[in-house]
């Protein structure tokens, strides 16, 4: 192959990389989009009443429990923190500094499907121990559902849902995104109410980073 040849070969190449690079960055837009427009689609979806009790049992809990799994426990362990920096006790399930839950305390117990067994578990422990439960999921009927002191339902799709129809993203992607979202949420009502400076909360970030 003669210089030029080759040259034409680089030429064809580097303008198929361009195309190929030009079309992932048009999906990967796509992508994020979408990712949008469903969250966007799920505020106006939301029961947003249902959010007053969940409030109000924060607010009125002794300690505070969190307990999520996979993903979705991501979104919960952001979810606790905002909360330590409000200046409640909050404690995330499976910690080994966790405590014995009790009478006064709330456990916030989070699962797309309503019937992870660990999660489940915890609830019906929490109940035995005295203690209330708010319940975060996509399924009134589901096990978890059912025995919540309170219920916020969420509308998106379960993580076995396969259809599409609620959400094109895999498994239970919408449910963990909205969950992060919603608890922020939570979060700014609950510091607004605590009418605490922003200085104050800030003191109480970890420091051993």
């Amino acid at each position: 192959m003669d210089l030029k040849s080759n040259e034409e070969v680089i030429d064809k190449q580097s303008a198929t990389d361009f195309l190929d690079n030009q079309q992932l960055v048009w999906d990967l837009q796509m992508n994020l989009d979408k990712i949008i427009e469903e969250n966007a689609r799920l505020v106006t979806q939301m029961e947003f009443d249902q959010l007053i009790p969940f409030v109000n049992h924060i607010q009125q809990a002794k300690r505070i429990f969190i307990i999520a799994a996979g993903r979705s426990g991501f979104a919960m362990q952001s979810a606790a923190m905002r909360l330590m920096h409000l200046g409640l006790t909050v404690y995330y399930v499976g910690e080994t500094t966790s405590p014995a839950i009790g009478t006064g305390d709330l456990l916030i117990a989070a699962s797309g499907s309503g019937k992870t067994g660990s999660i489940v578990k915890a609830a019906e422990k929490s109940i035995a121990a005295g203690a209330n439960v708010v319940a975060i999921t996509t399924s009134v009927a589901s096990p978890l559902a059912k025995l919540s002191s309170h219920l916020v339902l969420i509308p998106a799709a379960e993580k076995q849902d396969h259809s599409k129809k609620i959400s094109v993203q895999y498994a239970g992607s919408l449910f963990e995104q909205f969950l992060l979202l919603l608890n922020d949420a939570v979060f700014q009502s609950l510091w607004k109410l605590s009418g605490q400076p922003a200085e104050l909360l800030w003191a109480r970030h970890a420091n051993l980073e």
